[in-house]
C-alpha cells in the first residue's frame, strides 16, 4: 500500500470503484448506495404513510476492520462528524492484536400475549403447559415459509403477575427461531394465530399480542486483544494509555451517569449500520439500554481490562441484537440491500457479531481519545467542515476555511462565518 492513497484520501468515485474492485457488489450496487439509483418515491410511498419526498443522509464506509479472520467494510449512515472516522481508527488498533472475535446466539425472538380475567393462575399455567404442543403447531401452521427454511416456534414460556392495577396477569412468551429476518411480523402473525386457543385454554381474555424488544435470547458479543505496544499515541506511552481506558472504564462502570455517555457512542456506531442496512435502530437501541439495566442501574455495554499474562489490552462487548438480513426494508429500499451485500455477511448471526465488533471500535476509538487528548480536538477538526459548509462556503473555499479554523484552534459558527464573509470579499473589520 506504500504510495497508494489511503481510503480517506481517495475521490469519492475512487472509493466507489476500490469497494468494486474488493467486494461482490455490482455498479448497480453502487449507484443505490450512492444515491443515483436508489430509493424513488413510488417506492418511498409504499414503505411509510403521506409520503412528500425522500430525505438523505451521508453514507460513509468504516474501514480496516478484521472480524473473524475476514476483512469487513462497513457501510454507516449518519450525520454526525467523526464517527466513521473513529470505528476505523479503533479497528485499525484492534488489527494489531488479529482483530475482533465476534459471535451470536441463535436468532430467537419473544412474543408476547397477556392474559387477563383469570382468578387462579397456577391453575391456568398447568393448562397452558398441558396445551402447549397444539399452541406451538398453530403457531407454526402460521409460517411455512419460516419452517422450509429451518426456523419456526421453539417454546412456550408463562409469566406470572399476582398483582397489576387491573389484576392478576399471565403473560404468555412464544419463542421463535425467525433466521434470518428481524422477526417483529412472524411473531405478531404467530401470536393472532395461537390467540383463541390460548383463550379457550385458559378461560381468559387475551389482550396485547407483540413481540418483545427486549431481545435476550438473541445477543451478540464481540472481542479484542490490544498489545500496549498498538496503543502508543503521540506523547503518550502505549502503558499510559492503556492505564488511562481502565480509569475510563472504571468510571462507566461505577457512575450511571458516565454509563449512558459510553453506551451512547456505542450506539453511534450500531446505529449507523443499522441505518445504512434498513434495519429497526429504535428496536435495538430500546433493547440495548434495557439490557445495560438489567440489574437495577445502568451499567456499560463494553468492558475494559488487563490480561495479567500478556499485558494486552481486552475489550468485550454484549448486548440484544435483532437484525436481518432479509426481508423488510432491507429488501425494499436498494441502498439498504447494497449496503448488506457489501457486508458479505451469511447470516442474520453473522450480521449481528459484526455489528457488536463495530460498538466495541467505536467505544475503543472513543474511550482512547477520551483519555489522551480529549475528544473535541479531532471532532472538531471533522466538525469544521460542516460549520464552513453552514456558513455558504462550498467546495475548496469550505475546506480552505476548515483548515484555518484546525489551524487557529478556533472552530465556531460565528468564524466559519466571518471567515466566509472575508474570503468572498464582503467581510469589512
Amino acid at each position: 500500500m506504500d504510495g497508494q492513497k489511503k481510503f480517506y484520501q481517495m475521490t469519492i468515485n475512487e472509493r466507489r470503484d476500490l469497494l468494486q474492485e474488493e467486494s461482490c457488489i455490482t455498479e448497480n450496487d453502487i449507484c443505490a448506495l450512492s444515491g443515483t439509483a436508489g430509493l424513488d418515491e413510488d417506492t418511498a410511498g409504499r414503505m411509510i404513510e403521506n409520503v412528500i419526498g425522500l430525505y438523505s443522509l451521508p453514507i460513509g464506509i468504516a474501514r480496516n476492520f478484521i472480524i473473524n479472520g475476514r476483512p469487513v467494510s462497513v457501510p454507516m449512515v449518519i450525520e454526525e462528524s467523526s464517527v466513521v472516522a473513529a470505528a476505523s481508527n479503533g479497528a485499525k488498533i484492534a488489527q494489531s492484536g488479529g482483530g475482533f472475535h465476534a459471535e451470536a446466539d441463535e436468532p430467537q425472538m419473544i412474543g408476547q400475549m397477556q392474559i387477563l380475567g383469570l382468578s387462579d393462575l397456577q391453575q391456568a399455567e398447568e393448562k397452558l403447559q398441558r396445551g402447549k404442543e397444539t399452541l406451538l403447531s398453530l403457531a407454526g401452521e402460521s409460517c411455512p415459509n419460516l419452517l422450509k427454511r429451518g426456523g419456526g416456534p421453539v417454546e412456550i414460556e408463562i409469566r406470572k403477575i399476582p398483582e397489576t392495577r387491573v389484576g392478576p396477569m399471565m403473560i404468555l412468551h412464544l419463542i421463535m427461531d425467525v433466521r434470518d429476518v428481524m422477526g417483529a411480523n412472524l411473531i405478531d402473525t404467530a401470536l393472532e394465530a395461537i390467540a383463541p386457543e390460548a383463550e379457550r385454554i385458559t378461560g381468559g381474555t387475551v389482550r396485547l399480542r407483540i413481540l418483545s424488544n427486549l431481545a435476550d435470547r438473541r445477543l451478540a458479543r464481540a472481542s479484542c486483544s490490544i498489545p500496549e505496544s498498538a496503543l502508543r499515541f503521540k506523547d503518550f506511552s502505549g502503558d499510559e494509555v492503556l492505564e488511562r481506558i481502565l480509569d475510563a472504564a472504571a468510571f462507566s462502570e461505577a457512575d450511571p451517569y458516565r454509563a449512558v455517555t459510553h453506551n451512547k457512542g456505542i450506539m453511534n456506531g450500531i446505529d449507523a449500520v443499522l441505518l445504512a442496512t434498513g434495519n429497526d435502530w429504535r428496536a435495538v437501541e430500546s433493547g440495548a439500554h434495557a439490557w445495560a439495566a438489567r440489574s437495577g442501574v445502568i451499567r456499560p455495554l463494553s468492558h475494559w481490562r488487563k490480561d495479567p499474562g500478556t499485558g494486552n489490552l481486552l475489550g468485550t462487548i454484549e448486548l440484544p441484537l435483532a437484525v436481518g438480513t432479509r426481508g423488510g426494508a432491507t429488501k425494499v429500499h436498494p441502498g439498504a440491500a447494497a449496503a448488506i451485500k457489501l457486508i458479505g455477511a451469511e447470516s442474520a448471526r453473522e450480521f449481528a457479531g459484526i455489528i457488536a465488533a463495530v460498538g466495541l471500535a467505536q467505544n475503543l476509538a472513543a474511550m482512547k481519545a477520551l483519555s489522551t487528548e480529549g475528544i473535541q480536538r479531532g471532532h472538531m477538526s471533522l466538525h469544521a467542515k460542516q460549520l464552513a459548509v453552514s456558513a455558504g462556503a462550498q467546495g475548496e473555499l469550505a475546506d480552505r476555511i476548515a483548515a484555518r479554523m484546525v489551524r487557529e484552534n478556533h472552530v465556531s459558527a460565528s468564524y466559519a462565518a466571518e471567515l466566509a464573509a472575508e474570503e468572498k470579499g464582503t467581510f469589512h473589520a
